[in-house]
Parts: C-alpha cells; sequence; structure tokens
C-alpha cells in the first residue's frame, strides 16, 4: 500500500506532526512525506492514502495548500482514501472571547481540507484532526506527537 502526507507548516510545528504521521504509517506502508511546495499532480498517481496537513492560518489552510488542492482534478483522488490535519491553538488557550467566537463560528484548517478532499473524490479515512501548539508559533503541546501517530494508526485501520 503506497501512501502520501503533503504539508505546509511556517513555524515548523506541522512538518513535525507530519512526519510523525508519516514515521507511524511507514511500519505498514510505502509513505512519502512531501512540503506542499515540493509536491507534483503527478506524485499522486498509484497512492493509496492521501494525507493533508496545514498550520491553520486566519481560520483556512495555507494559501499553498489550497492551490495544491485546486490544481488537483475532479475526480483526481477517487478511490483514494483521504484525511486532513491542522495545526494550531487549542480553544481553551485563547483568552479573547472574540477570538473563541471567531474560532467557533469559522473553525480551523482540516474540515475545510477535509471538504477539498471529498470534493475531489477522496473517500474520508477518519475525521479530520487537530493538534495543538503553544502560543502564536509553538512548539507543540506534550504528547501531540504521540496523538499524530495513533491517529495515523487510525487511517491504517481504516483502510
Amino acid at each position: 500500500m503506497k501512501a502520501m502526507v503533503i504539508y505546509d507548516s511556517v513555524f515548523g510545528n506541522t512538518e513535525q506532526i507530519a512526519r510523525s504521521i508519516g514515521k507511524a504509517l511507514s511500519s505498514k506502508m510505502e509513505v512519502e512525506t512531501i512540503k506542499v511546495s515540493d509536491a507534483r499532480l503527478e506524485q499522486l498517481e498509484g497512492i493509496e492514502v492521501l494525507i493533508v496537513g496545514s498550520p491553520t492560518r486566519a481560520f483556512h489552510p495555507t494559501p499553498a495548500i489550497n492551490q495544491f488542492l485546486k490544481r488537483i482534478p475532479g475526480q483526481g483522488l477517487k478511490g483514494v482514501g483521504t484525511a486532513a490535519f491542522d495545526t494550531g491553538i487549542a480553544l481553551d488557550d485563547v483568552d479573547s472571547s472574540v477570538g473563541r467566537f471567531f474560532i467557533k463560528r469559522f473553525g480551523y484548517a482540516a474540515k475545510k481540507i477535509a471538504s477539498k478532499l471529498s470534493k475531489k473524490g477522496g473517500k474520508t479515512a477518519v475525521p479530520p484532526e487537530g493538534f495543538f501548539v503553544e502560543g502564536n508559533e509553538g512548539p507543540l503541546k506534550a504528547g501531540e506527537l504521540d496523538r499524530a501517530a495513533v491517529w495515523a494508526n487510525q487511517i491504517m485501520a481504516s483502510q
């Protein structure tokens, strides 16, 4: 089985999560973990699992992730198991009631990524997942890399 983890990262936190997911998947399948700026559509040929992750930036994935997903043909992920993740500040850690309101209203990046993957024909393997950072730039909260590996195992179990 062949899988690909495509990610974007601003402060390195999302990259750490992506690599943890890739490492966990590699125990059962062939995996390539690629930064979105290095990813090409041709690399999607023959994959059975695609995982896409982004930091949450203004309640959305990064522009680079959005552009990559937009370039995938209409049903280009038909039959591919897909999963989406993001990194961001946990709702409970947001000091401002206005900030919490906006997060509740507009959410995080992973659900938006999952929706785009689904519209491209992907079949959702597991629900979108968020991994949390301390402050605006990180580091990752304690235990998040382990949680990413557990999530990756759930993806494998669904295939």
